[in-house]
């Protein structure tokens, strides 16, 4: 059913929008829009890698990570991109559109060799500036300049380089090579990306010197040029070994002896060459009643060499009675006259020699420095044939003892006996790794399965002796695997540096022996960094409450964000973007901070956002939210609205009514909450006796507080204070309300208010009324008592006056910086 979908999907498709998208990015990531082409609403039929906004119309990216390397194969060519279709438009005119997604390639391959190690074998005569082409180069998925590979040896190699050549890697001869100097070399070549940020991985490239044959055989100095037989030497004596050495190796080494044909007929018929030890017996039984001398020339020849010559001359002396014979009776274990020792035995009797039919006064001794011994025993002729130390089957496994007949002038005599001492190996040596300690960086991400090292261990022990199997601790983690045969180690899982970045693991190699020998080595394995964590804020949306008085620079808010990664990758720089307002990151120490003095009656409120970026490559970023609320602080003044000015004046007939409004004030605060709650006190007057007038704190409305009367009539200054609710000092504005009683309401004019005004503006304790009462405007013989006190108040208080007159002009100045509203003179009859 869905295949049949896409197909009528494919035959009504109008158009085709394209857009491009990194791989491996996150879930959410914005993509484009198809908003501008098409209207919505907007449906998509597969969403496995990107999904499309039903409303805006947005392309983003989905959980399912897109992997270039596994939408595309390495081996396609081109762009690698995702086709998907979608359907858009009102359901009357709905259109199929396709959507092709672009793939661009990042970094996220490094470079691989399909072996660990790459080996090469060359001739020794090899010239100069040859060149091979090595098998194994590295690959890399990636695509474009992130695929594209150099290579470089880790470390400088004076007989090597390596070049690219097209995708083969080569590597040249710097120098002449010689194998009997140094038969391997083995270098490490390393592979490296061109990526932005380079990946890298490594390989061991073990060059083997193969020989040629650039030397010919050559007789060793310290060979006998001269011996001496008795005259009944009997046929298969052992008369001397010509020794010739070759540096060569293998089939280039070998030596062919022969007699040279200038020889006598008699010695080449008396005397028998080994073609390949060099050792020359009797052919045939020795009579000679008279001394003999054979002067015998023996070639050495090797492989394309002309022959080298050297000569031994053999004395033969007359015979003078029985020929001496040395008789073996093994003590040993033994086997067709071999003596087999195991190695590393303390010493040991070998064999008991006797000596018989020689004359008088002959001796038995060994003929060349090897590790044994002739020791005379209490019975005449009998000689004890022993190891002088434990011997090494790693160092020698096989010897000849030469023992040899001396007369009694110290000459040694024509029989000789070889006795040949084979060594059998025995478990003496344990494995023996190139190091005790392995260092190892694997990148996190790693495919499962990857190989990150190669140890190696070596047993000298022979045959299943030193034949090795490695295996891990029990200690070692499960993830690690080791080869039982190669010693190669890989991880099975994928690492990952945020949850460990360490691991120690214990490599055992095992040999075969019997009991088997163990030797452990130790790996630290350490897991590299890759910027795979995005950047985290603590809470994508930030909340800071900041007094609108604070200074510049003041600290708003701690911005807390953190990123898993480590080194650059891990290196997070917040910057402010797509917001308003002034306030920018201080990085060093995590805190968002103001760059000037806030007003919160300009705003009260600002809505911006935060980025954070990390230093990896490729960048990796996130983004939060961050409301910040300017708190109100009391620095606004009350401002009277009504009056307009201090010199408004206002007519109030006598028969309005008690309980009357006349008139109001009417203010307004800037700021908010408490410090703008504004209030009205009346804390004087002008008259200050007789004021029929109260004032409502809140409302600020004025009304008579009591019926007026005759001594009502006139001018009635009211000095009223506006006050805030600010704490804990409220800020407070002062003002004159000025009332003329009168039986008209013509128009009221004013050119002055009191000039007593007070020198500080108390907070407010007075009643917001005048104290009079109607009742006193009943009883006229009350009226005329205090109106005579009232005569004698201001008598006292006129001559007080005249004495603070003085002070108060001195004061004036501070008394009109109180006074908020500034006095004009302004005619002015409505209210």
């Amino acid at each position: 059913m869905k295949v049949l979908f896409v197909v009528i999907l494919k035959q009504t498709v109008c158009s085709t929008l394209r857009f491009q998208v990194e791989e491996e990015q996150q879930e959410g990531v914005y993509i484009g829009t198809i908003s501008r082409n098409y209207l919505g609403p907007y449906l998509l039929h597969d969403e496995d890698f990107i999904s499309l906004h039903e409303n805006t119309g947005n392309l983003y990216t989905t959980k399912q990570i897109i992997d270039r390397e596994s939408v595309c194969p390495p081996q396609q060519h081109g762009d690698c991109t995702i086709t998907r279709y979608a359907v858009v438009g009102p359901q009357n005119i709905t259109e199929v559109i396709e959507i092709i997604l672009n793939v661009a390639d990042i970094n996220d391959n490094a470079p691989y060799f399909p072996e660990h190690a790459m080996r090469l074998s060359v001739a020794e005569d090899v010239s100069v500036g040859t060149s091979f082409v090595l098998d194994g180069e590295a690959q890399d998925m990636d695509s474009g300049i992130n695929g594209e590979i150099s290579y470089h040896l880790q470390d400088d190699s004076e007989f090597f380089s390596v070049i690219e050549d097209g995708p083969s890697l080569v590597l040249v001869l710097q120098k002449e090579l010689d194998h009997e100097i140094r038969d391997k070399h083995q270098m490490t070549v390393i592979a490296t990306d061109h990526g932005q940020r380079p990946l890298s991985s490594s390989a061991t490239v073990i060059v083997t010197v193969s020989d040629v044959n650039d030397n010919c055989p050559e007789f060793d100095p310290d060979i006998p040029h001269s011996v001496t037989i008795n005259g009944n030497t009997p046929k298969g004596s052992f008369i001397a070994q010509m020794k010739a050495t070759d540096r060569d190796a293998g089939r280039n080494a070998a030596i062919d002896y022969s007699f040279s044909r200038k020889n006598s007929e008699k010695a080449m018929a008396l005397f028998h060459l080994d073609r390949h030890s060099g050792l020359i017996t009797l052919a045939d039984d020795v009579q000679a009643d008279s001394p003999q001398e054979f002067v015998l020339k023996v070639l050495a020849s090797g492989p394309l060499c002309s022959p080298v010559a050297s000569k031994v001359t053999i004395s033969v002396q007359p015979k003078t009675g029985p020929e001496p014979v040395i008789e073996i009776r093994f003590i040993a274990e033994h086997e067709n006259q071999t003596i087999l020792l195991q190695e590393n035995m303390p010493p040991s009797a070998l064999a008991l020699l006797e000596l018989r039919d020689g004359p008088s006064g002959c001796t038995l001794s060994i003929e060349e420095d090897v590790p044994f011994s002739l020791k005379p025993q209490t019975q005449n002729s009998n000689y004890l044939l022993s190891t002088s130390k434990p011997l090494d089957f790693e160092m020698r496994s096989e010897y000849h003892v030469i023992v040899v007949i001396a007369n009694t002038q110290g000459k040694h005599l024509t029989q000789r006996k070889v006795i040949k001492v084979l060594l059998v190996d025995v478990n003496d040596n344990a494995p023996q790794f190139s190091q005790t300690h392995y260092q190892v960086h694997v990148e996190e991400n790693n495919k499962p399965g990857a190989n990150i090292l190669q140890v190696r261990a070596f047993d000298p022990d022979s045959q299943q002796n030193g034949r090795l199997f490695y295996r891990l601790s029990e200690s070692t983690s499960p993830i690690f695997h080791v080869d039982r045969v190669t010693g190669e180690l890989t991880v099975s899982v994928s690492l990952d540096r945020e949850q460990r970045e360490f691991y120690s693991v214990t490599v055992l190699a095992r040999d075969n022996g019997s009991p088997p020998l163990e030797t452990a080595a130790s790996v630290s394995v350490h897991v590299l960094d890759q910027n795979d964590n995005v950047p985290a804020f603590l809470t994508p949306h930030f909340i800071f409450f900041v007094l609108e008085s604070v200074p510049r620079l003041a600290p708003v808010g701690k911005i807390g964000v953190t990123d898993m990664d480590q080194g650059a990758n891990g290196h997070m720089e917040v910057r402010v973007f797509n917001g308003t307002g002034p306030f920018v990151m201080d990085n060093a120490q995590g805190m968002l901070r103001c760059t000037k003095q806030l007003d919160r009656e300009e705003r009260d409120h600002y809505e911006l956002f935060l980025v954070a970026v990390d230093g990896g490559s490729p960048v990796l970023s996130a983004t939060a939210q961050v409301t910040i609320y300017v708190e109100d602080v009391n620095d606004n003044w009350p401002q009277v609205i009504l009056p307009r000015s201090n010199l408004t004046c206002l007519t109030v007939l006598p028969s309005t009514p008690a309980g009357s409004m006349v008139t109001r004030i009417y203010a307004v605060d800037d700021d908010s909450g408490i410090n703008s709650d504004i209030t009205y006190h009346l804390v004087g007057s002008e008259p200050a006796q007789n004021c029929p007038f109260q004032i409502d704190p809140h409302s600020g409305n004025i009304s008579l507080a009591q019926r007026l009367m005759g001594q009502d009539y006139g001018m009635h200054h009211l000095f009223i204070v506006v006050s805030d609710g600010g704490k804990p000092t409220p800020l407070q504005t002062p003002v004159w309300v000025n009332l003329l009683v009168n039986e008209t309401l013509a128009q009221c004019h004013l050119n002055s208010v009191p000039k007593s005004l007070p020198s500080t503006l108390p907070r407010p304790t007075v009643p917001n009324r005048c104290e009079t009462s109607e009742q006193y405007g009943q009883n006229p013989k009350l009226i005329l008592l205090l109106g005579l006190g009232m005569v004698v108040l201001s008598l006292c208080l006129l001559s007080i006056a005249v004495g603070l007159f003085v002070k108060q002009k001195n004061m004036r100045h501070h008394v009109k910086a109180r006074e908020r509203i500034p006095l004009r003179d302004k005619h002015c009859s409505d209210h």
